[in-house]
């Protein structure tokens, strides 16, 4: 399968779900278990840079992998984030959602749910520098009180989390006939 690129880093091993336009990458300082990102597989700065059958196509992504992600981690909701443009606080010139699994008790934010918004600002601050620092192919430094996981970590969140959607794609498959 091609590289698969996040701006000018290759997240081909944090992949766990791919389309031929878009991808889900597991997040290498992830601010609650299950954050992930969905991303263009074209590299695009920002959302109004995307062509009409890309956006569809990422939207369709994004609300697939919410669903899978949601249930995988036993999740209530999930705030789903997509930063568009250096005013609004992206670091990494390729558009990307953010899905943070989110419950009713035991939240990391409980009590509190905006705190995310802040956590996201300030992780995606330190993004390109951590992923320079990552031996390609990854790494990202956004906060000291959340350290970077190995490449090896990453890898096998996304071969786990990949399970899930060969299994939902294998009953889909039963499920047309």
């Amino acid at each position: 399968m091609a590289a698969l690129r996040f701006a000018s880093f290759d997240v081909s091993r944090q992949a766990f779900y791919r389309t031929r336009l878009t991808a889900a990458v597991v997040n290498l300082k992830p601010i609650v278990p299950g954050h992930v990102l969905v991303i263009p597989t074209r590299v695009v700065p920002r959302l109004t840079d995307l062509q009409h059958d890309e956006l569809a196509a990422l939207m369709t992504s994004v609300q697939h992998v919410a669903r899978v992600i949601e249930r995988v981690y036993g999740a209530d909701g999930l705030t789903i984030a997509c930063q568009d443009g250096k005013a609004a606080g992206q670091t990494v010139p390729h558009v990307h959602f953010h899905l943070l699994p989110r419950k009713l008790q035991g939240d990391v934010f409980e009590g509190r749910n905006d705190d995310v918004y802040p956590a996201l600002e300030q992780s995606e601050g330190g993004l390109p520098d951590a992923l320079r620092q990552v031996p390609q192919p990854l790494r990202v430094d956004a906060d000291e009180d959340r350290k970077p996981r190995s490449l090896e970590d990453m890898e096998k969140e996304a071969r786990w989390l990949e399970t899930f959607f060969n299994a939902a794609a294998e009953a889909q498959r039963h499920a047309e006939g």
